[in-house]
C-alpha cells in the first residue's frame, strides 16, 4: 500500500518573505531563499507577545479650571490642555524654616526640623513632621506625626495617623475620610468613611458616613453615622 502523502502547508519566511511548502508537522527547515534556519511549529504557531507596558499615568486635576488631565508619574509640571495653566507637579521636601506658599499636585512633606509659616498652601499629598502655620489644603492625603505642630487650618482628602503617633486639635477636623491608626483626640467630620485600626484609638464625636472598627481599637465619644443628603456640611476641596 503506498505511503501516504504528509500534508503540506505554505510556510512564509519571517526574514525575507519567501514562502514554501513544507510539512505541517515538521519541528524545523532552511529557507531556501535566504537559508536562514525556521522554527515551522513556531511560526505555524505563534506565542501571543507580551503587550509592552508603557511609563506609569495618573489623573490630576488643573488648579485653575478644574480640567482632568492625564500625565506621567514622573512628570515634574504639565501644560492644561483646556486653559494652557501651567501645573506644578514636584515634590517638596523642608528641612529649614521658609515663609512660602505652595501649590503642587506632588507630594509636600515638613520634615521634623522643617518649618512653613504664614504659608496657604494646596498640594497633593502632604506629610508633617514639623511646624506648619497658615493653611492647608491636601487634595489627596494628610499624613499627621507626633512631632507634626500644626496651627491655622487645614483639609484634606484622606487624614492618616500613623501607627504610634498621636495628634490632638482642639475644633472639629472635616476631611472626607480618616485613618487613623495611632491616636487621635478631636471631633471628626468625614464626608465619607472613618476607619480605626486595631491599633488605634480614638477620643471624640464622629459624625461619617460609614465607620469601621477594628477588634482591638478603642473611641470614646458620640457618633453620628449615615447616609448624607448633603445638607450636613459644604462639599470638601
Amino acid at each position: 500500500m503506498p505511503a501516504k502523502k504528509q500534508d503540506k502547508v505554505i510556510l512564509v519566511c519571517p526574514h525575507c518573505g519567501h514562502q514554501q511548502p513544507e510539512s505541517r508537522v515538521a519541528f524545523s527547515t532552511i529557507c531556501k531563499k535566504c537559508g536562514q534556519h525556521l522554527r515551522v511549529q513556531e511560526i505555524l504557531k505563534p506565542s501571543a507577545k507580551t503587550p509592552q507596558q508603557g511609563p506609569k499615568r495618573k489623573l490630576i486635576a488643573c488648579f485653575h479650571c478644574g480640567a482632568e488631565l492625564e500625565v506621567s508619574a514622573t512628570a515634574e509640571s504639565t501644560i492644561c490642555k483646556r486653559c494652557s495653566a501651567y501645573v506644578d507637579l514636584h515634590h517638596y521636601s523642608v528641612t529649614t524654616a521658609l515663609a512660602k506658599n505652595f501649590k503642587t499636585k506632588g507630594a509636600f512633606v515638613i520634615e521634623p526640623r522643617g518649618c512653613v509659616f504664614n504659608s496657604e498652601s494646596i498640594v497633593g499629598d502632604a506629610v508633617i513632621k514639623g511646624k506648619f502655620h497658615g493653611k492647608l489644603t491636601a487634595e489627596r492625603s494628610l499624613i499627621i506625626y507626633s512631632t507634626a505642630e500644626i496651627k491655622g487650618s487645614f483639609a484634606a482628602g484622606r487624614l492618616i495617623i500613623p501607627e504610634k503617633n498621636h495628634f490632638r486639635w482642639q475644633t472639629q477636623i472635616k476631611v472626607r475620610s480618616a485613618e487613623i491608626v495611632g491616636e487621635l483626640a478631636a471631633d471628626l467630620w468625614a464626608e465619607e468613611g472613618v476607619v480605626v485600626k486595631a491599633a488605634g484609638r480614638l477620643f471624640g464625636n464622629v459624625d461619617a458616613r460609614n465607620l469601621v472598627v477594628e477588634e482591638g481599637a478603642v473611641i470614646v465619644g458620640k457618633f453620628q453615622i449615615g447616609p448624607r443628603t448633603g445638607k450636613e456640611q459644604p462639599a470638601l476641596l
